[in-house]
C-alpha cells in the first residue's frame, strides 16, 4: 500500500511541476511585455522596470524559472498591481468562500443522488425507475445558471413580495462567525448546485447497481436468504462505490478551482469569481495561481481517490507490485 500511494505521490508531483512549466512558458515566454501586461497599459515606465526587476525578466530563462519555482514553494504567488495586493491574500481570502459551496454542495448532491440511483437499479422499468432517470435527464440539461436565477426567483423574490423572507439573495457569512448564517446564505446555491449534479450521480450509480446486481453472487446471497437491505447496501453497493470514488473526486478537484457560474449567479465572492475578474482585468498573476491551484486542487484529490479506490479494491494494489 505505501509503495502504491507513493508512486501516486510521485506523479501527481510530476503533473504539477509540468504545469508549472506550461504556466511559465504560456505567461512569461511570449512574444508581449510581460511588464506591460502584469502593469497594464497607463502604467509608467518607473513601474514597468521595477517589476521586470522583480521577476526578473532581464535574467536567462532557465534562471527567471529556479526563482518562479522557488517563489511558489515558499507561498510567494506575486504580487497585484491591478488590485494592489499579494495574489496569495486574493486567493487565500476567496478559498473558504469555494471549499464551503463545494463540499456542503457535494453532501446534498449525495445524498440526493446515489438513493435515487440505487432506487431505480432496484426496480428497473418500474414507475420509480421512469421518475429516477426523468429526474437524471431534466438535471443533466438543465443549465445551472436558469436552476439558479429560477431558485432566486421562487425562494427570494416572490417571498419577498409577498412580505416575508425564506433565503438571503446573495453573500456569505464565515462559518467561524455565525455557522447558522453561514448555511442559511449557501443553502440555495447547494441545492443548485446539488440538483444538477445529482443528477449525474443518480445515472452513473443505477448503471453501476444494475450491473452488479446481475452479478451471481448476488443470487447467491438472495438464495441463501441474506437480507434484501444487506444484499443490496452491503454487497452490491459496495462493489459499485469505485465508479462513483473516482467522479467524486474529479467533481470536486475540479469545482475547487472555481464554481464560476454559481458564483456569479448568487454573488459568492469564491475563486471561480476571483478568475473571472482577472481574466477580465488581464491581471496575469491572478490567474497563473488560480491555474496552479486548480492543479493543486486536481492533484490532490485524485491522490485521495486512488488511495480509497485501493482500500475498496485490493486489485488496484496487486497492479502496482
Amino acid at each position: 500500500m505505501t509503495r502504491f500511494i507513493l508512486s501516486r505521490i510521485a506523479f501527481g508531483v510530476l503533473v504539477l511541476f509540468l504545469l508549472s512549466v506550461f504556466v511559465f512558458m504560456l505567461f512569461y515566454v511570449s512574444p508581449s511585455d510581460p511588464a506591460r501586461i502584469i502593469a497594464g497599459d497607463k502604467a509608467t515606465e518607473e513601474l514597468m522596470a521595477q517589476i521586470r526587476t522583480n521577476l526578473g525578466l532581464d535574467r536567462p530563462i532557465t534562471e527567471q524559472y529556479v526563482t518562479f519555482i522557488g517563489n511558489l514553494l515558499h507561498g510567494d504567488l506575486g504580487y497585484s498591481y491591478r488590485s494592489s495586493m499579494p495574489v496569495s491574500e486574493l486567493v487565500v481570502s476567496r478559498i473558504p468562500v469555494t471549499m464551503s459551496l463545494v463540499f456542503g454542495g457535494m453532501v446534498f448532491w449525495l445524498a440526493i443522488g446515489i438513493p435515487i440511483g440505487i432506487v431505480s437499479a432496484k426496480h428497473p422499468g418500474s414507475v420509480r425507475d421512469r421518475l429516477g432517470q426523468g429526474f437524471a435527464i431534466v438535471g443533466i440539461s438543465f443549465p445551472t445558471f436558469v436552476l439558479g436565477m429560477l431558485a432566486l426567483y421562487l425562494l427570494y423574490f416572490v417571498p419577498t413580495k409577498l412580505g416575508f423572507t425564506l433565503f438571503p439573495p446573495s453573500g456569505y457569512v464565515p462559518f467561524a462567525e455565525s455557522p447558522l448564517q453561514w448555511a442559511w446564505h449557501l443553502l440555495l446555491p447547494w441545492l443548485t448546485l446539488a440538483l444538477v449534479v445529482a443528477a449525474v450521480y443518480a445515472r452513473l450509480t443505477r448503471g453501476q447497481m444494475l450491473e452488479v446486481l446481475g452479478q451471481d453472487y448476488i443470487r447467491t446471497a438472495r438464495a441463501k436468504g441474506v437480507d434484501e437491505r444487506r444484499v443490496t447496501y452491503v454487497h452490491a453497493f459496495r462493489s459499485a462505490m469505485p465508479p462513483l470514488v473516482t467522479q467524486l473526486g474529479i467533481d470536486i478537484g475540479l469545482m475547487l478551482g472555481g464554481v464560476i457560474v454559481i458564483e456569479q449567479v448568487f454573488g459568492l465572492l469564491g475563486v471561480g469569481s476571483l478568475a473571472v475578474t482577472a481574466v477580465a482585468m488581464q491581471d496575469r498573476p491572478v490567474v497563473i495561481a488560480i491555474v496552479l491551484l486548480g492543479g493543486v486542487f486536481v492533484v490532490v484529490s485524485n491522490l485521495v481517490v486512488d488511495t480509497t479506490y485501493a482500500l475498496l479494491d485490493s486489485r488496484v494494489r496487486t497492479a502496482t507490485r
